[in-house]
């Protein structure tokens, strides 16, 4: 459990896909007594029937599905030339990422402290975080971009599509599958035969272009809201 917080949730309760015999009815009211008044959100990661109906009698309301999308690799080639991230391109993802994601709660205002903070974790890896530059202008504008994950500890290893983007003033080129594709190249060619993203349930121009690579929903994890 998380909290006390003070945005939109007080508290943030999560049941984890590794559950095993938990009883879900006694987890949430024990965790609910252990609060105090406020909104509380609750995320059941690889929810289920049984979950789902666990959240419903304790007065929780769905709201919001995240899907976990998979893929073999590889895949096609992009053609596209990208670039490795370095520390001088901060402002310039931060600016394109927060344009695109502006709706997003929290991929949404993104700053550059919170970026050198994912640079310093043991999983950051510059090689994967693509760029995608507009080579015809002498300031070389940022079009797009998409960072991945290696996801080591799991067996066999998942290379995640963790953050993908094209600039909004860039949108309806059809530069979202290629800018994909860069990315699941790039892990491929780091050894990495299974990709992985998250996306919205909801994203259907995004799940379009992610069903015509191939992907499919491997499982949903959905998060509830109690307003008290």
């Amino acid at each position: 459990m998380e909290g006390p917080n003070d945005g939109e949730f007080r508290w943030t309760v999560i049941i984890d896909e590794h559950r095993g015999d938990l009883d879900i009815d006694r987890a949430l009211a024990t965790a609910l007594a252990d609060t105090e008044d406020g909104p509380v959100q609750l995320w059941i990661r690889e929810v289920d029937d049984d979950a789902d109906a666990a959240a419903r009698r304790a007065g929780f309301r769905a709201y919001r599905d995240l899907w976990q999308l998979r893929c073999p690799l590889p895949n096609a080639p992009s053609g596209l030339h990208t670039s490795t991230f370095t520390e001088d391109d901060i402002d310039d993802f931060v600016r394109v990422n927060n344009r695109a994601f502006h709706w997003h709660p929290e991929q949404g205002g993104l700053t550059a402290d919170a970026v050198r903070t994912a640079m310093a974790e043991p999983w950051f890896d510059a090689d994967g975080f693509r760029l995608l530059r507009d080579d015809t202008d002498e300031n070389r504008p940022l079009i797009g971009f998409c960072w991945t994950k290696v996801h080591s500890d799991h067996e066999p290893p998942l290379g995640e599509i963790y953050v993908i983007a094209i600039d909004p003033s860039h949108h309806g080129r059809g530069l979202g599958k290629p800018m994909t594709l860069a990315g699941l190249e790039w892990l491929h060619s780091a050894g990495i035969d299974h990709g992985m993203l998250y996306v919205e349930s909801d994203n259907e121009p995004a799940n379009a272009t992610y069903a015509a690579l191939g992907f499919t929903r491997h499982h949903t994890d959905r998060a509830y809201r109690l307003d008290r």
